[in-house]
């Protein structure tokens, strides 16, 4: 199982070619019966959702260099968490784990400044 970390947000060509893998079979899946395309290919959203959680870029800022709405920003990166935690590829390690190992983390801080409903 491979761990991914967002606050050391450091991804090697091998994990990033695995999750496009992951994503684009998804992304086959959900249009195998045809739809209207997306403005955003499997890779910008990739390439969104990374850059939104190592940048800490607004998802206002994101939608204007790609030319799309907020709401197209905030659905490609939620959907891009779901099929990853779906899959299983990719996984923080539970809250269990993490008490039963003495890595002396006592508190943990989590952004949620801007979440979508």
């Amino acid at each position: 199982m491979i761990i991914f970390l967002l606050s050391e947000l450091q991804i090697r060509k091998p994990t990033f070619d695995k999750m496009l893998e992951i994503l684009e079979k998804a992304h086959k899946e959900l249009h195998k019966l045809g739809g209207r395309p997306s403005r955003l290919s499997v890779l910008d959203k990739l390439i969104i959702m990374l850059g939104y959680y190592h940048d800490y870029r607004t998802m206002e800022n994101i939608a204007f260099e790609y030319g799309v709405y907020k709401q197209r920003v905030s659905e490609a990166i939620a959907w891009i968490e779901q099929v990853l935690i779906k899959d299983g590829t990719f996984a923080l390690p539970s809250k269990r784990e993490l008490l039963k190992s003495n890595n002396g983390i006592q508190i943990v801080i989590v952004d949620a400044t801007e979440c979508e409903t």
